[in-house]
């Protein structure tokens, strides 16, 4: 018993988090089998106020509706601009129970210009391979926006051809795998890290006093139930969610060129390296001029185009850049007094140079 308990202690010892660099398990991963799934279906949104598809698209799309949906309608009386065929979509919760609600998103399909002031009717929706019905969609739709037009002017506030239904669906079909009486869990991590991995399963078998846990790869962690928990998953899961673990990732480095957004990783590495970088400016000037011929001698007023070039060099001096940390890191690479945009260069070409010990990553 003393052996077991002074395993324990060292144990909690080697696995007591630091709080600047921890993160709760349940905010870093997520158990396998409680998961949403997503449901869609193809529906019809009347009310609208001559901004439906029109055509003979919605027509068609009425004339194979379900009788038992829509009722006896006359396709030939039906205004068809004044309804809309929508792709209606929602997330199904883990563990959702016949009866309860969930919301929708409604969305337009064809050329609608607005669904302002619709109402869905009722929708089927179904899982993403079409296997069974899970819900039961309708209701009126929440746009937070408008658009209004007369006489060939118009004025639109937000998107006007997607709006939602508050808790406008109805689960009829239960989600519910049997959770409470399992023998084993699965934790499965968001992002992949071996020593994350590692740290988890320690971290757990440190709470529930045995060898339970353990990393079967870099982002799969299996954790054996143990007796007292056996008929009472849920408390253990609970009790389990709220460790604290240390985290670990690649040092990387996320790139987007296309706003000029740089995001450094607090384990971030340069070698030392020199840097010289100079930026070329071309500006050209263009004036317009207007060529006069003299009196009556026949010639024709024309306009001229007058432009000038001026090109500029930045100096390039040699700038050491280096660092252990992400703080010397910033700090070296602010001495160069670029932008953003400069900077992205830069780090492509440190890294080209094998002096960066980071992942680049261009989005």
């Amino acid at each position: 018993m003393a052996r077991r308990l002074c395993f324990l202690l060292t144990l909690l010892a080697l696995t007591a988090p630091s709080l600047a660099d921890a993160a709760r398990i349940k905010d870093i991963g997520r158990w396998r089998g409680v998961q949403s799934n997503h449901l869609v279906g193809i529906g019809l949104v009347v009310g609208l106020q001559g901004t439906g598809d029109g055509g003979e698209a919605i027509k068609k799309f009425v004339r194979n509706m379900d009788q038992a949906e829509v009722g006896e309608v006359a396709v030939a009386d039906f205004k068809a601009k004044n309804a809309a065929i929508v792709t209606v979509t929602g997330t199904l919760p883990p563990f959702a129970r016949a009866g309860s609600n969930m919301d929708v998103t409604v969305s337009a399909q064809n050329d609608a210009r607005s669904l302002s002031g619709g109402v869905l009717v009722a929708t089927k929706l179904w899982d993403t391979s079409h296997h069974a019905v899970w819900a039961e969609a309708q209701g009126s739709l929440v746009l937070g926006g408008f658009s209004v037009s007369a006489n060939g002017s118009s004025t639109q506030k937000n998107h006007t051809t997607t709006g939602r239904v508050p808790a406008g669906a109805k689960i009829v079909k239960t989600n519910a795998p049997d959770f409470e009486n399992r023998s084993e869990m699965t934790f499965a991590l968001d992002r992949v890290d071996f020593a994350t991995a590692v740290s988890l399963a320690r971290v757990v078998n440190a709470e529930l006093l045995g060898d339970f846990a353990r990393a079967i790869d870099s982002g799969t962690i299996d954790i054996v139930v143990p007796p007292q928990y056996l008929g009472r998953v849920p408390e253990m899961v609970a009790r389990l969610e709220s460790l604290q673990v240390v985290t670990d990732s690649v040092a990387k480095i996320v790139l987007n060129e296309r706003t000029g957004t740089v995001v450094m990783g607090s384990e971030v590495r340069i070698a030392t390296v020199a840097i010289a970088h100079g930026g070329l400016t071309i500006q050209v000037d263009t004036q317009i001029g207007v060529s006069q011929p003299g009196a009556f001698s026949g010639g024709q007023t024309a306009v001229v185009d007058q432009s000038s070039v001026h090109a500029r060099e930045e100096g390039g001096a040699l700038q050491v850049v280096g660092g252990v940390s992400i703080g010397e890191v910033v700090g070296a690479l602010n001495q160069l007094g670029v932008s953003p945009r400069d900077l992205i260069s830069i780090l492509q070409a440190i890294h080209q140079a094998g002096a960066m010990d980071a992942e680049l990553e261009v989005l």
